[in-house]
């Protein structure tokens, strides 16, 4: 099969600390595939990782057939990377940004005026993206940046934590964004949260981290299945304890 992302006995080391520890994990073209875990269990270490903006010591990644330190400009083109703690220019408005990022995807100014559209439309914001980031809530904020990584329609969206510390609206109108452009566009979503309603919402499968190693894999129904457990978080306390 092929796969959008083949990561393989990945280890990445921090000093004496071994963030992965010969991790592995394939996940399909098309498909929504989350990073679940303790904090520190190496899931942001693996994003950054297949982002190719960090090396890894052992191990390979590749991104739809491109080897990520191979070939890490040419992944960079057909790849969207959205970190936890990402920002935008503050005394930009929304437009403004979303132009200023648009220029970096496109080659001509139909091609930017078009992506700025549709990022325009997966925002969600309206008339307020004609005011200075700077005035914006979280969540409004999160939605400009989800709307920047998505506007491109990449091969692979990565997106760490996507609504982290949103309110219940902003986080409603993040996950049903990515639902609907996996759906609409056939990209793939590979993301990591602490939201197990998101991830049970969100995902088609899942890989569950800790100490750099996976200790679960599969569905969201076969795990809830195979710990008999109600939800995710069930399965996610049942599983880092016995690990």
């Amino acid at each position: 099969m092929d796969y959008a992302v083949e990561a393989e006995r990945l280890v990445k080391v921090f000093g004496g600390v071994k963030a992965l520890d010969e991790l592995s994990f394939h996940v399909k073209k098309g498909e929504i595939f989350g990073l679940i875990g303790p904090n520190g269990a190496g899931k942001t270490t693996a994003l950054r990782i297949v982002s190719t903006l960090l090396l890894p010591n052992s191990g390979r990644v590749g991104v739809f057939g491109l080897d990520v330190v191979e070939k890490a400009n040419e992944v960079r083109m057909i790849l969207s990377y959205l970190p936890e703690e990402a920002g935008a220019y503050p005394n930009l408005s929304g437009l403004e940004y979303l132009e200023f990022m648009a220029r970096f995807k496109a080659e001509t100014k139909l091609q930017v005026k078009e992506l700025v559209k549709e990022a325009v439309t997966i925002s969600g914001l309206g008339e307020r993206l004609k005011d200075k980031v700077k005035t914006y809530s979280k969540g409004m904020k999160r939605r400009l940046l989800v709307a920047r990584a998505l506007m491109g329609k990449p091969k692979l969206a990565v997106l760490d934590e996507p609504t982290s510390g949103l309110d219940v609206l902003h986080s409603y109108h993040v996950r049903e964004t990515i639902k609907r452009y996996v759906e609409n566009h056939g990209i793939t979503v590979l993301l990591s949260s602490h939201n197990m309603l998101e991830v049970d919402y969100l995902c088609d499968r899942v890989v569950l981290l800790n100490k750099g190693k996976i200790v679960a894999e599969g569905s969201p129904k076969q795990l809830k299945e195979k710990f008999e457990s109600k939800n995710l978080e069930e399965v996610f306390a049942k599983v880092v304890k016995i690990a």
